[in-house]
């Protein structure tokens, strides 16, 4: 690390990403402290990142960004003269990175700063549901003992991993990393800029089905996060998932499979309902308070990756009582009606998952489902909707709602069956009509994909709920 001040210097970055540097400004200023790929978001002296986007083009917000402070701007060669750059930095007296690929770049970046500190335990996780939250456990549980680093909310993409790397500091011992994927090839560009040693995945499921087209791509696609592997690395891998053999063929390292039989610290578990779980673990009881059985195993993947840091038994208990539920993935929000909103996204496994846990309730009064379309499903998108349609006939509700036009396969089902629905492509409508039948004692589930947005209909349902600032 050069200071607690600076980040890297630019003539040591500029190397590693085979850039040329343009430098118009105070030779005093080296370096950058911080990185941004928002010129909104850019802090004094930091590095701005300008990514080509289908929307905007970040190279028309360089001049905004220097007025903003930043020290030095990250561009692509194709287009210095297109935004007339070189001017710009110069008239104000600020640095350029000119590279090729300003994204790619980006991540050569953070993989380089990365260097710097080889003590760090980099752990990674993915998977098709459970990432941030177990991410979330896991540095619950782990920070309890260790100087833990990870990134935050859901910063897991192709841009949001490399930023969140810039906030790994000499005091740090561990940094926990969840990564996503939105097309193919993304899990294996994070695993090169983070270069995992422990790396975790939670399950395979139908998410971005629509963009690989089937679980076995996925599976494929999620099994690149131990693709960086040396012989060091360890994997782990759920031992109940249909792909655990898949998974563990062929890597150049470690195989770990976790799951409830896995563990002999485990004493056993006992469901508390909306109240979560009590987890008796070496001998004595913890109350976990995310409930449902989907939350038992992001907590078992994180107890895993606890282990190979490893830390105490007391550590995990410690870590399993502090964690809160976060915004959208199973609050229980209690008013005169009960509300689990459990939208932040949706696919056919997590669907399935929070109806059963549901049904599972002895609640005394009456079940609302609220179910949101499921998105990115492709091709799949209406067989999947039509097994929803199946199980909600066969669920404990006393009336479903269901909200978007992909979820229509759904309505068809229950059409020809006895239980009561609604269906509307209208927020509006929905919460008039959901607000008119709901009574005290209600039980509502909200379930949906992110672009759902059914926390819109929290805040009538329990006036006391206010939305998470910054929640997207």
């Amino acid at each position: 690390m050069i200071s607690d001040e600076m980040l890297m210097e630019f003539a040591a970055l500029s190397p590693s990403l085979g850039a040329q540097l343009l430098s118009f400004g105070d030779k005093g200023v080296r370096g950058f402290s911080s990185v941004s790929i928002d010129s909104r978001s850019v802090q004094e002296g930091g590095l701005f990142t300008a990514l080509s986007g289908s929307a905007h083009d970040g190279h028309s917000f360089v001049e905004a960004a220097f007025r903003k402070g930043a020290a030095a701007a990250l561009v692509e060669r194709r287009k210095i003269e297109t935004f007339d750059l070189a001017r710009v930095a110069q008239s104000l007296g600020k640095t350029l990175i000119v590279v090729d690929d300003t994204l790619r770049a980006l991540q050569d970046a953070a993989g380089v700063y990365l260097k710097q500190f080889s003590r760090l335990l980099k752990i990674a996780i993915t998977g098709s549901s459970g990432k941030t939250t177990t991410k979330e456990i896991a540095a619950a549980i782990i920070g309890a003992e260790k100087n833990t680093v990870m990134n935050p909310g859901n910063y897991n993409s192709e841009t949001g991993l490399p930023l969140s790397v810039f906030a790994v500091r000499s005091c740090h011992e561990v940094g926990i990393f969840e990564m996503g994927m939105n097309r193919a090839g993304e899990i294996a560009e994070l695993a090169r800029v983070l270069k995992p040693c422990v790396a975790a995945v939670t399950n395979i499921g139908s998410a971005h089905i629509g963009i690989l087209g089937s679980k076995e791509a996925i599976a494929e696609e999620k099994k690149k996060i131990f693709s960086q592997f040396d012989g060091k690395g360890v994997a782990l891998i759920p031992a109940d998932s249909p792909f655990r053999d898949f998974l563990a063929e062929g890597l150049k390292g470690r195989t770990v499979f976790y799951g409830e039989k896995f563990f002999a610290a485990l004493g056993g578990v006992r469901s508390m309902g909306l109240a979560g779980t009590e987890i008796t673990w070496e001998g004595q009881r913890v109350r976990f308070a995310l409930p449902g059985r989907h939350n038992l195993a992001n907590a078992f993947a994180a107890i895993a990756i606890a282990q190979e840091v490893p830390v105490s038994a007391q550590a995990i208990r410690q870590g399993l009582e502090s964690v809160k539920p976060l915004f959208g993935r199973g609050e229980i929000l209690h008013g005169r009606v009960t509300v689990i909103q459990d939208c932040y996204n949706s696919n056919p496994e997590s669907v399935t998952k929070a109806l059963e846990f549901c049904d599972s309730l002895d609640w005394p009064g009456r079940k609302i489902y609220v179910l949101g379309e499921m998105r990115e499903l492709g091709e799949d998108s209406r067989a999947a909707h039509e097994d929803l349609g199946r199980l909600l006939s066969g669920s404990k509700a006393g009336l479903v709602f269901l909200f978007g036009d992909e979820i229509r396969p759904a309505a068809e089902i229950l059409k020809t069956g006895v239980l009561s629905y609604m269906h509307t492509c209208d927020m509006e409508e929905l919460s008039r009509a959901l607000n008119a039948y709901v009574r005290d004692g209600d039980l509502v589930l909200l379930k949906g994909s992110r672009g759902c947005a059914l926390e819109r209909l929290s805040a009538a349902l329990v006036p006391a709920y206010h939305r998470h600032e910054g929640a997207a």
